[in-house]
C-alpha cells in the first residue's frame, strides 16, 4: 500500500498542471481542499484519485478508452492500476459528474503510468 501511495501522489503531480485536466482530486496534493485533514489523519494519501477532464464526457470517455496500460475495471484495485468512466459504471442514475475519471493506482512504475494517462490525455 505505501508503493501505491507514493506512486498515486506521482501520478496526481504529474497530471494536475496536463491542459486537459480541470481538477485532480487527490488529498495527498497540497491544493486539495481535504489535504490539511489528510495530513493529520493519515500517513500516507492512498491509491485512489479522479481527474475532472475539461473536454467533458466525451474526453473522460476517450481517456478510459485510449489507456493502455491502466485496466479499464470498476475495483478498488489491487497491484494493478484501473481506470474508470464512473458515470457510465453507475448507470443512468448516476450522481458522479461526467467528465470524472476515477483511478485506482496500483505497483507498475509511475513513470509508466504517468505516459500512458498523457498519451491518453493528449
Amino acid at each position: 500500500m505505501a508503493a501505491q501511495s507514493a506512486n498515486a501522489l506521482l501520478v496526481a503531480r504529474a497530471l494536475s498542471p496536463h491542459p486537459a485536466v480541470s481538477a485532480v482530486h487527490y488529498p495527498g496534493l497540497e491544493s486539495d481542499p481535504g489535504h490539511a485533514l489528510a495530513r493529520r489523519q493519515m500517513k500516507a494519501f492512498g491509491a485512489m484519485l479522479s481527474l475532472r477532464l475539461k473536454g467533458g464526457r466525451e474526453a473522460a470517455l476517450r481517456a478510459v478508452a485510449r489507456a493502455q496500460l491502466l485496466v479499464r475495471a470498476t475495483s478498488l484495485g489491487g497491484a494493478e492500476s484501473l481506470i474508470e468512466h464512473r458515470a457510465t459504471s453507475e448507470g443512468p442514475g448516476s450522481t458522479a459528474p461526467p467528465e470524472l475519471v476515477r483511478l485506482s493506482i496500483g505497483l507498475e512504475h509511475p513513470d509508466d503510468l504517468i505516459a500512458d494517462l498523457r498519451q491518453a490525455l493528449d
